[in-house]
């Protein structure tokens, strides 16, 4: 697989939704994910991420502006032990839950389809890190509509075992901007990951489209000793 440019894939793409980044610091030594949400209406465009015990969750910026907070307040990253999930939606909980009670990820994700906003049936994006005795492994799902018809619900799952450093995969909502948006198609785009966090959250967020971008979460987990960094930017501040 041809590696791409992070920094192309977004400045090419004026509207890729929301994006989940997992992989491997250039050293070796970080397990990384990242994952932003973009806007075209107020509703979307009125939200920042805020820290939430090890997670980080949704809230309106301006409570007066909330008109239906159904599929865009939630809780984005859980942590469950040594494993930290990344979603697009309120399925975080739904893979905490199920994950807490010995499901798999692919098994706790089977009571859930593609979200409910026809006619684009946004679809639903997952990521689980899985950190053990210095092992690191990762998987990525994608449930969304067949081609845009909501009676049927196509199922991938992506795993990624002792991954390669410098190595990540990216997996976006939308191909492109719309009408109705297009689902992303494919498997999990293959990226480089740099060591230094500052840069790499610099990057992500200048490459994000500047109307539609509207909150990032960066984190960098030790392998070896669990412990992590955070960055979060909000255009909303």
């Amino acid at each position: 697989m041809k590696m791409l440019s992070i920094e192309q894939e977004l400045k090419g793409n004026s509207y890729p939704g929301r994006g989940i980044i997992i992989g491997k610091s250039e050293d070796g030594k970080k397990a990384v994910t990242a994952y932003f949400i973009m806007g075209r209406s107020e509703n979307s465009r009125n939200r920042v991420f805020v820290e939430d015990g090890e997670g980080i969750r949704t809230q309106a910026f301006d409570e007066s502006k909330l008109t239906d907070p159904s599929l865009i307040i939630y809780a984005p990253v859980r942590v469950l032990g040594n494993k930290t999930i990344v979603t697009n939606g309120d399925q975080t909980d739904t893979i905490y839950e199920g994950m807490d009670k010995q499901m798999t990820f692919e098994q706790s994700l089977r009571s859930r389809e593609f979200e409910p906003d026809g006619p684009n049936y946004t679809p639903r994006i997952s990521g689980i890190m899985h950190l053990e005795n210095g092992n690191y492994n990762y998987a990525m799902s994608i449930l969304k509509s067949n081609n845009g018809n909501p009676e049927s619900c196509n199922r991938y799952t992506f795993a990624y075992e002792n991954p390669a450093a410098g190595e990540g995969h990216f997996i976006h909502t939308y191909m492109c901007d719309g009408n109705p948006l297009p689902s992303f198609e494919g498997e999990p785009k293959l990226i480089s990951v740099p060591d230094d966090i500052g840069a790499f959250t610099d990057l992500l967020w200048n490459s994000l489209n500047e109307d539609n971008k509207v909150s990032l979460f960066v984190r960098y987990i030790d392998i070896e000793t669990g412990s992590y960094e955070t960055k979060i930017v909000n255009k909303n501040q």
